[in-house]
């Protein structure tokens, strides 16, 4: 459209929020000089469209959504958000006397403030979306939890009324799709308010008070009796209009809900449903598209006494449906319904004079004219074209964007129309549009336009081919991004659920020594296995994190963590998948143990989802979709344990005298010449390397191992408790005997300790010391055991009144207090996990000496003392007595390690 045919004025600016006003909720009514107007906030603005000033200013609790004028009764009844339906008399001796003085931070010039209270609440409710009022009769539409229901009210009359409402008539409902939830918790429902009006046959009684902004509209009689049926027609009863946000398009019969009859039915009531737009309704109106009629009228305004032929409704993303009545080859009238698709997403829509309808998109106010060949002056051809729709639709700009609510205004001079707006940055503004030129008309085009109007297609044409081919890849996005996860999903519940018994999806650890780079490296060996029925695909990863214990000698050690991840590409039902690792040193070679192995399963949400959740429509208005935050870091997903292994002295030891001979391992160094002369020789270069092999270390370990007495650990355990534990490896051998085994079972030589029925073995630690394990069994109360050369008898009467305990005592010696210590510890974890399993399937101790054990911890307690008391010494005494205090500490570590305490 021609520039110079139209013209724009700005009457005011009202604020709004940081990034401009979202469509749906504000609403602009124009009354002879005066505007009313809410801009989707709290506030109800009056404005003097002559005198270009700011009348009134009304605070409401919350934001309002809907707003309706009663011109004779000078009444304004506003919709608030969560609160109900307020009436407010627009006499100025009847506004509040309590207002907000002060600066307006709402406009750009100053203006009273007058709060509205709960006293204005005439229709309270909470769930109302959409209200409407026609003569005395208010009509309501609120959002169930599944349903809209539709009420009908009568309005309070005379002077003094009361401000409540008045009586019910009857009620309807409505079954249509209720929108779920947003992102953000609020209900998208709020987001598209329903659309409700009234349409109306010619001579209809309902029209006879005048009414404005309820969007109602007056149908000609065969279009009403083919869009209601001949019942509606014959009655002449009113049709109330409902658009949802789900794109159903329904219609009720107003007389039928004010009859006792049908009002006694209730939600009975039948309603009809005309059409579905498959998207938001946004608008439903009427238009003049028949020649003749136009050409009669002149272009005339709109008013109750005209009919229209046409009814439009309008959906958010640009689909519109026109239905009007046409004439078959036969002479029978019937029903022509068309749909358009214009570009979307529409904020706004109004229908103007004639046969024009404007809208309002993000980036334009464009006009449209329905009337088919409305510019032929061929009386010949408006005969021909009467009662059929265009094909298509032109639009025409009027070169204003971001318009989020309009309307047509009456105050127009004869040939001309104008439009009340108001723009998304808050701006009141009027486009006034020159109807008598041939610029102005929407559909005409001339053969000159012709060529760029088809390259203006063809160039949409490929746009949208793009973008179909971009939807199409975001839509499989989100398709595997949705198989993913549910496959994640089954995977998860198939783990979790099962906490008792073998689970679907294991993972089993064993360790054993192998040579690497010319010395022997401890390995463990994850072997993952799928016994379950799916599939672990992209996205999943092998988590195996590996826990290392300082030795508890060292000062200042800490411990370590090494995580090792390996992507699971493909494991189908029925495979393996299975990991070595090295249980490497530490920075001074020694290999730090216990070793704690964790397995487990992680699933990546960041790279099955991160793609299909960026892929954002670009279609989508930025007015109504909100941005979700970023609820995926980099290391968000779905973590799996599948168990934890601990790797401790017991398993890694080795056994040169066992072994077979094909199988290589160190032991303790041989003796070798004299240290001097070898580092002399060492020096001049004159060392045989196979001499080499034979040198003697001279590190403090090999130094306490050769000149101190090696350090023993013993624990005694109740005979009966390893009986009842150890069954399946006492069927054949001696109680000792399968006590050796039981402790050696996770290790590679237990095979050959079972064969030669052993009670006690000599190994060697990782670090080459060496290590004697020794169990014998108590007879008659006493546990006669030999060790170097001496014979240690331990009495265990006086425990238990009844008489002696037959126990078995495990004993650990090494020269290395360390090694000791961590072969102790693992034989008392072993222990521990075994009185646990008996605990819990009922087994009890026999009756014990109170006082004896009470006498023994007591001890305990004096020796844990001293402990701590020799510690301090050491920190502040020379050397000489350090030594000694050193001395005695070691004696009571030896005290608390060989306890007289037997484990039942």
């Amino acid at each position: 459209m021609a520039e110079d045919n139209q013209r724009v004025d700005y009457l005011a600016g009202f604020c709004c929020p940081v990034g401009g006003l979202a469509a749906g909720k504000p609403r602009v009514l124009c009354h002879e000089s005066e505007i009313y107007l809410s801009n989707g906030s709290e506030f109800v603005y009056i404005y003097n469209q002559e005198g270009k000033l700011l009348n009134a200013v009304y605070r409401f609790p919350d934001q309002v959504w809907h707003l309706e004028l009663l011109a004779l009764r000078r009444e304004l009844y506003v919709l608030c958000a969560r609160n109900g339906i307020y009436c407010l008399s627009l006499d100025p001796q009847s506004r509040l006397v309590n207002q907000t003085d002060g600066e307006d931070k709402e406009g750009d010039f100053p203006s009273s403030v007058f709060p509205v209270d709960s006293d204005s609440c005439v229709f309270p409710d909470a769930t109302l979306c959409a209200f409407t009022v026609l003569n005395d009769i208010i009509i309501t539409l609120a959002q169930g939890p599944s349903k809209w229901r539709m009420r009908l009210f009568e309005q309070p009359q005379g002077s003094d009324r009361d401000p409540r409402p008045g009586s019910q008539f009857s009620e309807v409902e409505f079954s249509t799709c209720i929108l779920p939830s947003g992102s953000n918790g609020k209900p998208l429902a709020s987001r598209f308010l329903p659309v409700l009006c009234c349409a109306s046959p010619p001579g209809s009684s309902v029209f006879h008070t005048p009414w404005c902004s309820s969007g109602g509209f007056v149908l000609e009689e065969t279009l009403f009796g083919l869009l209601f049926g001949a019942d509606a027609a014959l009655l002449e009863s009113p049709m109330i209009l409902c658009g949802f946000p789900d794109g159903q398009l329904c219609c009720v019969p107003l007389k039928a809900l004010l009859s006792p009859e049908m009002a006694l039915a209730g939600p009975e009531t039948p309603v009809k449903i005309l059409h579905h737009l498959e998207e938001p309704v946004v608008f439903i109106g009427a238009l003049r598209t028949d020649p003749r009629i136009l050409e009669d009228m002149d272009e005339k305004p709109l008013n109750e006494d005209t009919s229209c032929d046409c009814m439009v409704a309008v959906g958010h993303y640009g689909k519109m449906m026109a239905i009007k009545s046409s004439r078959e080859e036969g002479g029978n009238l019937v029903p022509e319904l068309r749909e358009y698709y214009i570009r979307g997403p529409i904020l706004c829509a109004a229908c103007g004079v004639g046969s024009r309808m404007y809208y309002s998109t993000h980036s334009d106010l464009s006009v449209v004219d329905l009337a088919c060949n409305s510019n032929s002056s061929d009386p010949e051809k408006i005969d021909n074209t009467q009662g059929v729709l265009p094909p298509v639709l032109s639009p025409a700009s009027l070169s204003i964007c971001s318009v989020v609510t309009l309307s047509v205004s009456s105050r127009a001079p004869k040939g001309e129309a104008e439009l009340l707006a108001l723009s998304a940055k808050g701006r009141l503004m009027t486009c006034s549009l020159d109807l008598s030129s041939e610029d102005s008309r929407p559909v005409r085009m001339t053969t000159g336009k012709v060529g760029q109007k088809i390259k203006e297609l063809l160039s949409g044409i490929g746009n949208v081919s793009e973008r179909v081919s971009f939807l199409k890849k975001a839509v499989d996005q989100r398709n595997r991004a949705l198989t993913c996860l549910n496959e994640a999903m089954n995977v998860s519940c198939a783990l979790l659920s099962n906490r008792e018994g073998p689970k679907p999806i294991s993972c089993t650890t064993t360790t054993a020594w192998s040579r690497f780079q010319l010395r022997d490296v401890l390995t463990a060996t994850c072997l993952l296995e799928n016994s379950s029925d799916y599939s672990l695909d992209q996205g999943w990863t092998f988590c195996i994190q590996v826990f290392t214990s300082s030795c508890a000698l060292e000062v200042d050690s800490v411990g370590s963590a090494i995580t090792y991840t390996i992507p699971v590409d493909q494991l189908t039902p029925g495979s393996k998948r299975e990991v070595t690792l090295p249980l490497g040193s530490n920075e001074n070679g020694k290999l730090d143990l216990p070793v704690t192995i964790s397995c487990a399963l992680f699933y990546s949400l960041k790279e099955i989802l991160g793609s299909a959740l960026t892929s954002s429509d670009s279609l989508d208005a930025p007015f109504f979709d909100d941005c979700p935050p970023d609820i995926l870091p980099d290391r968000d997903g779905i973590f799996l344990p599948l168990g934890e292994y601990t790797v401790d002295m017991l398993q890694c030891l080795r056994f040169p005298s066992l072994a077979v001979a094909e199988v290589q391992v160190p032991g303790l160094p041989s003796p070798t010449s004299d240290p001097v002369k070898t580092f002399l020789e060492a020096s001049r270069g004159q060392v045989d390397p196979e001499h080499m092999k034979n040198i003697e270390p001279m590190g403090p370990d090999f130094l306490r191992a050769k000149y101190l007495p090696p350090s023993v650990a013993s624990v005694k355990v109740s005979s009966e408790l390893l009986k009842n534990a150890l069954k399946e490896y006492c069927s054949e051998v001696p109680l000792c005997c399968a006590t050796l085994q039981w402790l050696l079972a996770e290790n590679s030589i237990v095979d050959i300790v079972k064969t030669q029925v052993l009670t006690e073995v000599q190994g060697v630690a990782p670090d080459g010391n060496d290590i004697h394990l020794l169990v014998r069994e108590a007879r008659n109360g006493l546990a006669h055991l030999f060790l170097q050369g001496n014979l240690y008898q331990v009495a265990v009467t006086e425990l238990c009144p009844a008489g002696p305990i037959q126990a078995v005592e495990i004993q650990m010696e090494s020269p290395s207090l360390a090694n000791m210590c961590r072969v102790h510890h693992a034989v008392i974890r072993r222990i521990q996990v075994m009185i646990m399993e008996q605990a819990a399937q009922g087994s009890n101790p026999p009756d014990l000496r109170v006082q004896y054990l009470r006498q023994i911890h007591a001890n305990h307690e004096m020796l844990l003392k001293e402990v701590q008391l020799l510690r301090d010494r050491l920190c502040v005494e020379d050397d000489a007595s350090a030594s000694a205090a050193a001395e005695k500490l070691l004696q009571v570590y030896k005290q608390l390690r060989n306890p007289s305490l037997i484990l039942l």
